[in-house]
């Protein structure tokens, strides 16, 4: 496995800074979500992501591309519009964007496109639909750049459980999505022992999002704050076969970014006392 981070925890540091940072303390994968911040998509050049490559070559970290910026599409309502909005304007703005990281993701070298469905805040007849259409577009955008399409449930919203998730991949098929499983959320949206649910999982991972978190509670906390156990997770991804990145979101604390992030390095060796850069 990879040990990685999220550029979201570290938005008070320019993008250069934060990924020596994270290469001077150890990791070996970056979790990049293009905002405001960092790599706006408005605004950032194919020159821009080239350059941005070959730093990441450099100091060897494996990107993959997030897009879970909060204000990034519209300054005033957080994280809209997504696949369930109803306006099929402003929901094409949401596929645009997914289209725009997937190309971004191809000019830095990720693999892996991670993306989730938003709110439903009509809760129609029409919903599931709705959700599968604007799933299978997605992924076609994702795809049609080489890119794999990851789907991350999120509490709140109209995919929130890995039940959730089988049943949208059992309604798509073969253009189904990978799964980018947040560990905490197995917390916040309790199905069961979350360490079983993790070892059942695992066939379908392309990324892991680590962070702590209290059980009912939707809240990303700093490990040995919560409830988390960060060793039976690490081990049951280890033993079960996982390989790829699992990168820590502490998507609150940037303000205490290089605490934070070497916090995590020290939590991840204990935990895994084999594992070695």
């Amino acid at each position: 496995m990879q040990l990685g981070y999220h550029t979201s925890g570290l938005q008070n540091h320019r993008l250069d800074e934060a990924l020596e940072l994270l290469a001077e303390l150890g990791y070996q994968a970056v979790a990049i979500t293009p905002d405001t911040c960092h790599l706006d998509p408005r605004t950032t050049s194919d020159r821009e992501l080239a350059r941005v490559a070959t730093r990441l070559r450099d100091l060897g970290l494996q990107p993959v591309l997030e897009t879970g910026a909060r204000f990034a599409l519209d300054p005033r309502h957080k994280h809209e519009p997504t696949l369930m909005t109803r306006d099929r304007a402003a929901r094409q703005r949401r596929l645009d964007f997914y289209d725009r990281c997937a190309a971004m993701a191809a000019g830095l070298g990720a693999a892996v496109v991670s993306f989730w469905a938003g709110i439903d805040r009509s809760q129609d007849a029409d919903s599931w639909s709705w959700l599968c259409e604007g799933v299978a577009s997605t992924c076609e955008r994702i795809r049609a750049h080489g890119r794999v399409p990851s789907f991350e449930p999120e509490p709140g919203m109209a995919i929130e459980t890995l039940a959730d998730w089988h049943r949208l991949r059992a309604a798509l098929g073969t253009a189904a999505p990978a799964l980018t499983l947040d560990v905490g959320h197995l917390y916040a949206v309790w199905e069961g022992d979350p360490v079983a649910k993790v070892a059942e999982a695992v066939p379908f991972l392309a990324q892991v999002h680590l962070e702590d978190m209290r059980r009912g509670v939707h809240e990303h906390l700093l490990p040995g704050t919560g409830d988390v156990d960060f060793q039976g997770v690490l081990t049951t991804l280890q033993s079960g076969g996982y390989t790829g990145p699992v990168c820590f979101e502490l998507s609150r604390s940037s303000h205490q970014g290089p605490t934070a992030a070497a916090h995590c390095v020290a939590l991840w060796r204990t935990a895994l006392p084999q594992s070695r850069r």
